[in-house]
């Protein structure tokens, strides 16, 4: 089984990854030589400080081993193509996880390899962002039932992802991005499929008015550097203040680009829980990997 996004788990088994994650989190000595002599190979096209520290330690904490192939040490898609890496790979590792810029790249990668292939970020989608999201919620409410979130920001890889996290989980979730900004069609139709599909709206303020949660993300992403100040324009009005956030948690995936989507003052306050959802894409990633080694 792969997870290229979180609807490829069904609700019952994005349940038990959650309750795996928590239970490696309570007590991480029972787990940690689960995934004994296994193997992660991890394929960065994207840098990313959380994504490798996160991985790369908890294979180590459950007794495996990963291994970092980056840009430099590998051409995915450029010196050879994408199948024939990833068939390569499935001879050496237990799990491949990918942080690619096309969506279609994780898709090949798991079509051709015989191993579980993991979506650590594409453009469309930042699976395993949503798995610590929803542990950090979790902790933070006790479960799902009534929380409410505001997503306040670009409608990107982290909110699609989420989207349909929320959807699956009950929250009841509210998207406000700029026009022409928005969360894709695609991915509203499989949040519909849940029952659950998000509001949208275009207007900040409105979206947060009954939130318990305060979601925000990058205006800028990683390879949009040249469109930086048409986008800082389109999202003026769009910031998160504390005159937004009020006495709302604050949520963010990092990095956070202080000053932009959000103040210094928020996100250096109390009610933010952005260390947190850091900390939990470990125990959450661990509790995914171990499940897919529980299903192999």
């Amino acid at each position: 089984m792969d997870l290229l996004d979180v609807d490829d788990l069904t609700t019952d088994e994005l349940t038990a990854v959650l309750d795996r994650a928590a239970d490696i989190k309570a007590a991480p000595e029972t787990y940690d030589d689960a995934l004994d002599g296994q193997t992660l190979g991890m394929i960065f096209e994207k840098p990313s400080t959380r994504t490798r520290v996160s991985f790369e330690t908890g294979m180590t904490k459950l007794g495996g081993h990963a291994v970092f192939l980056g840009p430099d040490d590998i051409h995915l898609g450029h010196g050879e193509p994408v199948k024939d890496t990833a068939r390569a790979l499935s001879r050496y590792v237990d799990f491949v996880m990918a942080r690619v810029f096309d969506h279609a790249d994780a898709e090949e990668l798991a079509e051709y390899a015989d191993v579980p292939v993991i979506n650590a970020l594409t453009d469309d989608a930042h699976p395993c962002q949503t798995l610590a999201d929803l542990l950090t919620v979790r902790e933070e409410f006790g479960g799902f039932e009534d929380v409410s979130v505001a997503w306040v920001g670009d409608g990107n890889n982290v909110c699609q992802s989420f989207v349909l996290g929320a959807a699956m989980t009950g929250i009841d979730l509210t998207v406000a991005t700029p026009e022409g900004y928005e969360v894709t069609d695609d991915v509203l139709e499989r949040a519909a499929e849940f029952d659950n599909a998000p509001a949208t709206t275009h207007d900040p303020e409105s979206a947060v008015e009954d939130a318990d949660v305060v979601y925000t993300d990058v205006f800028v992403s990683m390879g949009q550097e040249d469109r930086r100040e048409a986008k800082l324009a389109d999202f003026d009005g769009f910031q998160v203040t504390t005159d937004l956030l009020g006495d709302r948690t604050l949520m963010h995936c990092l990095p956070a680009h202080r000053g932009e989507e959000v103040t210094d003052e928020v996100i250096e306050s109390e009610n933010a829980v952005v260390w947190d959802q850091a900390e939990n894409r470990m125990h959450a990633q661990n509790g995914l990997l171990t499940w897919l080694a529980d299903r192999k």
